[in-house]
């Protein structure tokens, strides 16, 4: 087919025109400086999935200093002009993007790195980050009102970050979305035990430091790192079933503690594995630090830490965690219940478990205590808000909505169901929606009436 001269110069503008919009629409642009999350929308970064951080640290327990160099290797979701890593307070002396020295601008908690080059969609880069200086805790109503994060001790530190306290100590895509494995190295003085995630690589003593490095191979949440240095009595062996146990107490602690830490972690480890499917991780354990000013536990992956063992409840709890919430994560903070609640959910269990009170009586226990007008119905447990997030209506009335579910679906059903959400999400995230629809889908019933009140609505639900 033959073209006259003036629809060929049209047909020539119309093909530059194209090819423009094609050339612009690829061109490469900056990552988000966060991934959205309702409740803390800078958290994260967009543009890239984390894969691995190698962490480097240097702390000085005397002047309270830190110095690290991180390095993360991560793929490009897209062609990334820059791309951001969440930072608090540390100053940052240096930045390298595959070995070549790349510029980088600060604006707050977010630090903007350019590559020399832009990185197309799919490659796999590093970035290594230079920093140092006094990282300091968070606080506010968050968790309880305590303070959190990076917490120095009479001998080191107790480290314990949830939910956004991980980036005070090291550059990194700090949202529980956003899951790596990781390499840890720990430089502290002679004298002092570096505990961190997963299983013990190597540690040595030179001059007049020691040097600790852990590795965990499974996906993690940065928020589950920890870097907890200080006098520790360590004791390690196998759990019944044969699951390598680290534990490490404060010896401040160990002769005062009424309870067996050790043991109990062992028997929780090897009971959930059991009902729960099998034990996500290398190696199982409790690092037990004095630390009052905390008050609180968190559900470290792998080695739970606990400012002091105050009974052995908050044991079976943060290893459950080890399945719901470090295993299978929140893909947002709002789902926060299906951590607490199913934890808490679990303390039930494991009452029932020693023959010493039901799940249901327990259930009944809460339910009838709080009258109608309390303001623990009024928190709406599948979005509780920030500064709630971690209020007691997330945590008994997520593990209420469990105990209700159980009676609803039959035995039979919901412990096919808790296996199953673990294995279905191993390593991964997960929504509320993703529960109910998995739910109806194991127990073959419709189950709106049963979660729009419990999770959904605020008042108190009719039984």
């Amino acid at each position: 087919m033959a073209f006259s001269r003036s629809a060929r110069l049209g047909a020539v503008a119309t093909a530059a025109a194209s090819f423009l919009v094609i050339a612009a629409s690829s061109a490469p642009t900056p990552g988000a400086p966060g991934i959205g999350d309702p409740y803390f929308p800078q958290l994260g970064n967009g543009g890239y999935d984390a894969r691995h951080y190698d962490l480097d640290l240097a702390y000085a327990p005397d002047t309270g200093r830190l110095d690290g160099r991180t390095t993360l290797t991560a793929r490009a979701t897209q062609k990334l002009s820059s791309f951001d890593l969440d930072l608090q307070q540390l100053e940052v002396t240096g930045v390298q993007v595959d070995g070549r020295r790349a510029e980088f601008t600060r604006d707050g908690d977010e630090i903007t790195v350019t590559p020399r080059r832009a990185l197309p969609e799919g490659r796999v880069f590093t970035v290594s980050v230079t920093y140092g200086g006094i990282p300091e805790p968070l606080g506010g109503p968050i968790i309880f009102g305590s303070s959190y994060g990076w917490m120095k001790t009479g001998d080191g530190v107790f480290v314990a970050c949830e939910p956004n306290a991980a980036s005070t100590w090291f550059p990194s895509s700090d949202h529980p979305a956003d899951k790596a494995t990781y390499d840890i190295r720990i430089k502290a003085p002679r004298g002092l035990t570096a505990v961190s995630n997963g299983r013990l690589v190597s540690t040595y003593d030179k001059g007049g430091s020691t040097y600790t490095h852990w590795r965990e191979s499974k996906p993690m949440a940065t928020y589950l790192a920890t870097a907890t240095i200080g006098k520790f009595d360590v004791r390690t062996g196998r759990t019944p079933g044969g699951i390598p146990v680290y534990v490490a107490i404060d010896p401040v602690l160990k002769n005062g503690n009424t309870v067996d830490v050790y043991g109990v972690t062992a028997a929780a480890t090897d009971y959930w594995s059991q009902v729960f499917g099998p034990y996500p991780f290398e190696e199982t354990g409790a690092i037990v630090d004095d630390m009052p000013q905390a008050g609180f536990s968190l559900e470290v992956q792998s080695k739970p830490v606990y400012s002091a063992v105050r009974n052995e409840t908050t044991i079976v709890h943060e290893l459950a965690h080890q399945w719901f919430g470090d295993s299978v994560s929140v893909a947002r903070w709002q789902d926060t219940w299906l951590n607490e609640g199913f934890a808490t959910y679990a303390q039930w269990l494991w009452a029932e478990h020693q023959g010493t009170r039901s799940a249901h009586d327990a259930f009944l226990a809460g339910y009838n205590a709080r009258p109608a007008d309390s303001a623990f119905w009024q928190i709406k447990v599948a979005d509780p808000q920030r500064d709630t997030m971690f209020a007691s209506a997330v945590y008994q009335r997520g593990a209420m909505t469990l105990q209700v579910l159980r009676e609803r679906i039959g035995d039979k059903a919901f412990f096919e169901l808790l296996p199953a959400w673990t294995r279905l999400h191993r390593y991964g995230n997960a929504d509320t929606d993703d529960f109910v629809r998995l739910a109806e889908r194991v127990s073959g019933r419709q189950l709106d009436d049963l979660f729009g009140p419990w999770l959904f609505t605020t008042g108190k639900p009719a039984l």
